[in-house]
Order: structure tokens, then C-alpha cells, then sequence
């Protein structure tokens, strides 16, 4: 699947109804979301670290890649691959190795990770017109902007980070965390499709696009509320087994 086609799914989107992307975490799970008709997908790191058995940004890249190139396979609908901060690749390096995987967009994030703190906005806006250059038309990309993950929760902030990125050649940003009622400022003065994340206890996709997002993620929650769902079925196995109580999660 094209770029092109991921691309367009972003656009004309009426309110309430977002362009929401499932987060599959491995073969199996992005083969159960394409199944279920989600037009495209997008790979949360969380959630692949998890599944390989890492912290979140823990995950060397080969491991990474492999692990979303089995994803991209299983299914015939685009994929989005969240790569962090890039993991020290050159865009080219970045690029090739996307194309390589078969991801038609990524997600590029504005932390430091080296620091854990926010980088400077023009070296990031730098670094993805690099990656926009390399890539062409051939990438969706989503930038991510971490202010209010890193403790800056300023929406002009947000906003001025935001513009750079749009004119380095971001299609899309993705203020993480960002309060939902602050999402259609976010989108009417940066001038991007805004990617909100589903939160728990938050509003739902349809109210989040109700308030002004046009693409909606979910980290790595579905896959947190899989493992929920093994666990639960782990314990009943469990005491069926041995005859003991099940664990009180209460």
C-alpha cells in the first residue's frame, strides 16, 4: 500500500469522525485490526517493545525493524511505524530501512532521549526536512511533539513547534497528551491534521474527533488491554488447575 493512499485518509475528514488507527503490536494483532476493516495501522513503540520484551525505548533498532516488517506483511492495508526519535540513523539510513520494512509513515518525536528532555525545535524541524527530502512523497510523516510530556504543557509552544515541522514537511503532528480541549486551537493555527491519542478514562475516538482531531492513536493501549485480557484468562486457567482461588485484583 501507497503512501499516497495514507496520506488521503488524513484529509476532508468530517468532525466526529477521525481517521483512527489501530496500534498493532506484532503479526497476529495487525492481522486481527486489518481483518476487522481499519483502513491503515499504526505500530506504537510501547507496544512492540513490550511484545519483545523491552522497556519502551529500549528496543534496538534491528529488533524494531524486523518487528515491523513482520507487521507490514501480515496485511494489506498501509502501515505506520512509530520510530522514536530515529535511533540515531541519518535520514537516509532512516529512510531506507523504512522503505525496507514496508512502512509508508512513521512517527518522528521531538525528545532527546539521550537527555530526556525536549530538543531544540529548529534542529528537529532540521531533521525532518532531511528525512521529507530523502523520502520524497514515498513517507507519511507524523511528528510528534513532546511539550507536554516533557513538561512544557504551553500551547505556543506546541503551536511554534508545530509550524516549523509543517514547513520541514510534516503531514501530520502529533501533540502527545495535549488536552483535548486545546485540539482544534492546535489544528486551525498550525495548519496539520492533528493526531490525538486515546487516553485512559479520556474521550473516545468520535469525541476526539469531535474536538478537532483528524487521526486518532492509542499507544500502546490496545495491547496493554490484550495483556489484561491473558492475564485474566491466565488466572481462571490457573485455578482451574489447581484448584485454588483466583488472584483478587481489586
Amino acid at each position: 500500500m501507497s503512501a499516497t493512499t495514507l496520506r488521503e485518509l488524513h484529509h476532508d475528514r468530517k468532525p466526529g469522525d477521525p481517521l483512527v488507527l489501530p496500534g498493532p503490536w506484532d503479526a497476529a494483532s495487525a492481522r486481527v485490526f486489518a481483518d476487522a476493516g481499519f483502513p491503515a495501522l499504526a505500530t506504537p513503540s510501547a507496544g512492540v517493545a513490550a511484545s519483545l520484551g523491552y522497556e519502551d525505548g529500549q528496543t534496538p533498532a534491528d529488533e524494531m525493524f524486523a518487528a515491523i516488517t513482520r507487521i507490514v506483511r501480515a496485511v494489506d492495508v498501509p502501515v505506520s511505524a512509530d520510530v522514536e526519535a530515529g535511533y540515531g540513523l541519518s535520514a537516509r539510513e532512516l529512510v531506507g530501512r523504512l522503505a525496507d520494512a514496508g512502512a509508508v509513515g512513521c512517527n518522528l518525536e521531538d525528545t532527546d532521549h539521550a537527555t530526556g528532555t525536549l530538543r531544540d525545535p529548529q534542529e528537529q524541524a532540521d531533521w525532518l526536512a532531511q528525512v521529507r527530502a530523502e523520502a520524497g512523497d514515498a513517507l507519511v510523516i507524523n511528528a510528534r511533539i513532546d511539550t507536554y510530556l516533557r513538561g512544557v504543557p504551553d500551547a505556543d509552544e506546541t503551536i511554534r513547534r508545530g509550524r516549523l515541522y509543517a514547513e520541514a514537511g510534516a503531514d501530520c503532528v502529533y501533540p502527545f497528551a495535549a488536552p483535548p480541549a486545546q485540539l482544534a486551537r492546535l489544528a486551525t493555527a498550525i495548519g496539520l491534521p492533528v493526531n490525538a491519542v486515546v487516553m485512559p478514562d479520556g474521550p473516545a475516538p468520535r469525541e476526539l474527533g469531535a474536538l478537532g482531531a483528524a487521526r486518532v492513536t492509542f499507544g500502546p493501549g490496545l495491547q496493554w488491554r490484550a495483556m489484561a485480557a491473558v492475564r485474566e484468562m491466565a488466572e481462571e486457567l490457573r485455578a482451574e488447575t489447581t484448584g485454588r482461588a483466583r488472584t483478587d485484583r481489586t
